[in-house]
């Protein structure tokens, strides 16, 4: 049996430029989504974590002025 072998041509892939698309909802708006709440559960978690360290190094700074005034 003779083998058979299949050429393959090369096709140049056609360029098309980017198509702009239609926005759905407009850029600025003022809809709350799942994301919103994410990312105010988040910021109220960092506000909350500033408030609790700021709390410990006036906790500390207190402890080493008594320390160095007494």
């Amino acid at each position: 049996m003779a083998t058979v072998k299949k050429r393959t041509s090369k096709k140049s892939a056609k360029m098309e430029s980017f198509k702009l698309s239609k926005s759905k909802t407009p850029f600025v708006s003022f809809k709350i989504t799942k994301q919103t709440i994410y990312w105010a559960v988040l910021l109220t978690l960092i506000f909350i974590l500033f408030i609790w360290v700021l709390n410990i190094q006036i906790d500390t700074i207190r402890a080493v002025n008594n320390i160095y005034v007494n």
